[in-house]
């Protein structure tokens, strides 16, 4: 099979947020997504071109357009945020986003009458009804595809970062599951998903690709549903393993993370290096260490097995990455990631809610609608 790399500017970034949307009063999940797609129609009768339904009524996913700068994507799909919250509102429904909700159960929430979703479920049965998650995807463009497999196996080394700062998922339907990110787990139980399989060069991935559809266990490659996937029709990587993210603020520093890494390792590449990589199983204890411990997690660093705390690590990056970040217009995005170590990530700070509020869920939905209107500190 031969799957075609759409042209990309270098290094340009696009994201895509899932947002939930929840009663303002109980805090319940609110399966309203599709009369809200249809108050965003457009005069002419046409859908929304980037405001979206997902899986279940419960959410919407914005999309940014493409942008040189991680700020602008953010102002794009925050934009749209506020778009939603102007239907919502008057409904009494707010938006909200984490990993997981602290207390929906499955069995309550509505699919999307999509022939696509409807799929899923049939295949997946309870693990697909239990999809009751939220999460940030974010696109940069690769200008060469024989750049995308160094690189994707690159990121592989920085899953457990990536996962440890976004993670918000440490309640799974009324149960303190004791992990950081209960969804990273949850979601790598369907099939295709989780972490990619070593792949040495685009031709490996197009003969993944056409052995998957084959053999009917895809239709098309975006149900490849990789923690991190080449992005052919868009001509970019697409990150993909973190946990849904409670405010802008953190959202732009985990997007320009991830547009300084990807820069950095294809500056790499040009001056004829190797971008270094880590054993898979190495990289596998690494994303449950991080959806375990989340911020607390002492990570597997490279081939050798060197070990380090993870936000050590994120410090060092930071440092690494800021003349990276500077030619890329993001400096200020990637050090708000020093936001998100020093104040506590989402799952930390959820879980503060609910033992200050003497173990209430809905405070925690409460707290996670405040942080989205106002964001972090307010």
């Amino acid at each position: 099979m031969t799957l075609e790399f759409a042209r990309s500017a270098r290094s340009t970034v696009g994201i895509e947020w899932e947002i939930a949307l929840v009663d303002r009063d109980t805090g319940e999940l609110a399966s309203i997504a599709e009369e809200v797609l249809v108050a965003l129609r457009s005069p002419d009768g046409s859908l929304h071109p980037t405001i979206t339904g997902e899986l279940l009524l419960n959410t919407v996913e914005v999309v940014s357009g493409v942008h040189e700068t991680v700020a602008e994507a953010v102002a794009d799909v925050a934009g749209q945020v506020d778009e939603v919250r102007a239907v919502v509102a008057p409904l009494g429904v707010d938006p909200i986003c984490s990993g997981s909700h602290p207390f929906g159960q499955w069995y309550e929430q509505t699919i999307t009458d999509k022939p696509r979703y409807h799929r899923l479920i049939d295949r997946t049965q309870w693990w697909g009804r239990n999809m009751m998650i939220w999460g940030i995807h974010v696109h940069v463009g690769i200008e060469d595809k024989n750049k995308v497999i160094p690189i994707l196996n690159g990121m592989l080394t920085y899953i457990p970062h990536l996962q440890a700062l976004s993670a918000s998922s440490p309640y799974w339907a009324g149960i303190d599951t004791g992990y950081a990110s209960n969804r990273a787990l949850m979601f790598q139980q369907l099939p295709t998903a989780g972490l990619p399989w070593d792949l040495t060069d685009w031709e490996a991935w197009e003969r993944y690709v056409g052995d998957m559809t084959a053999t009917g266990i895809i239709d098309d490659v975006t149900e490849v549903r990789w923690d991190i996937r080449p992005a052919a029709r868009w001509g970019t990587i697409e990150v993909r393993v973190c946990d849904g993210v409670s405010t802008t603020q953190e959202l732009g520093a985990i997007a320009a993370f991830i547009q300084c890494l990807v820069e950095w390792m294809s500056t790499r590449l040009d001056a004829g290096e190797t971008v270094p990589t880590m054993q898979p199983w190495f990289v596998r204890e690494n994303k449950w260490r991080a959806a375990r411990y989340g911020l607390e997690a002492e990570i597997i660093l490279d081939a050798a097995g060197t070990e380090r705390l993870v936000t050590d690590d994120v410090r060092r990056l930071i440092e690494v990455l800021s003349p990276t970040a500077e030619r890329l217009g993001c400096l200020d995005e990637l050090r708000a990631l020093t936001l998100i170590i020093e104040g506590g990530g989402s799952y930390q700070r959820q879980l503060r809610v609910a033992t200050d509020a003497g173990g209430s869920l809905p405070a925690v939905v409460a707290a996670l609608s405040h942080e989205l209107q106002n964001g972090l500190g307010a």
